[in-house]
């Protein structure tokens, strides 16, 4: 009875410090090392899944894992535009404290914060959702070729797995385990890729009817380009052309618009 009284203390002061601290991160939105985040409350995370019958490995992470979760983290979070991506919600569920929750956000958060925010142009607005999207393409490349290199260091664990004869008792459950850990989180940068793309659209198409702008168009042209990579994640494709030039090229996507009055001002986002 006193273990599992310390452990339900261990997982308050866990949700409490998660709920406190956000998990640092550095240049372009990735992970930062921290103490608290990376051993303290994912313990605590491992414990809760056990106890959920969720597999868990007790393998090290390889450079590539910590790379890959490093890349992908500022897709989970909003750092630029706190609240629209539940941040607290995302540690949570990158420690396995809580269950996955993503599933159930909707789109129009982005757009409500947008719409809250004040701005000196209503032009500026755009140019926000144009800086957002771009930081998405600019940072997508190399996040989607950190994943094909753990596919790979999967891939050579099986390998491993079958060839190899002196190994522990626990060798091929951890394998099992840290490829299904992988591709959960695989499958969680999937759908945030397509959360900020749908959320990305819905605040265009609002602010389409709201203030209309000229600068619409460089916003939809951005979307575009993002709907590539959105769609290569949603088939898997993390390792053909995932050095590309962030979704470039003929791809044939219609735009939302047909017709719009020539405007030219440029106004500089405040």
């Amino acid at each position: 009875m006193h273990r599992y009284s310390r452990l339900l203390g261990l997982v308050l002061l866990a949700g409490l410090a998660t709920a406190c601290a956000s998990r640092p991160v550095g240049d372009f939105g990735r992970a930062q090392p921290s103490a608290l985040h990376d051993a303290m409350l994912p313990a605590v995370g491992d414990f809760m899944a056990r106890q959920r019958r969720e597999p868990v490995s007790n393998f090290n992470q390889t450079d590539q894992e910590g790379e890959m979760h490093d890349r992908t983290w500022r897709f989970l979070v909003a750092n630029n535009a706190k609240d629209w991506l539940f941040n607290t919600e995302a540690e949570m569920q990158r420690v396995r404290i809580t269950r996955a929750k993503d599933f159930t956000f909707f789109p129009d958060r982005y757009y409500n914060w947008l719409k809250k925010t004040h701005y000196q142009s209503s032009r500026v607005r755009y140019a926000t959702v144009n800086r957002h999207i771009l930081a998405d393409l600019d940072t997508l490349p190399k996040t989607f070729l950190s994943i094909c290199a753990v596919q790979e260091v999967d891939r050579q664990r099986r390998v491993a797995l079958n060839e190899l004869t002196d190994l522990a008792p626990t060798a091929a459950n951890d394998v099992r385990a840290r490829r299904i850990e992988n591709q959960w989180h695989v499958d969680w940068f999937v759908r945030a890729v397509n959360y900020r793309y749908d959320s990305y659209s819905y605040a265009l198409e609002n602010l389409l009817v709201e203030t209309p702008h000229e600068q619409s168009v460089s916003v939809d042209a951005f979307l575009r380009r993002l709907k590539v990579w959105a769609d290569r994640a949603n088939r898997g494709d993390f390792c053909s052309g995932a050095s590309g030039q962030g979704g470039q090229g003929d791809v044939a996507i219609p735009s939302r618009f047909q017709t719009m009055v020539r405007d030219t001002e440029v106004i500089a986002p405040k």
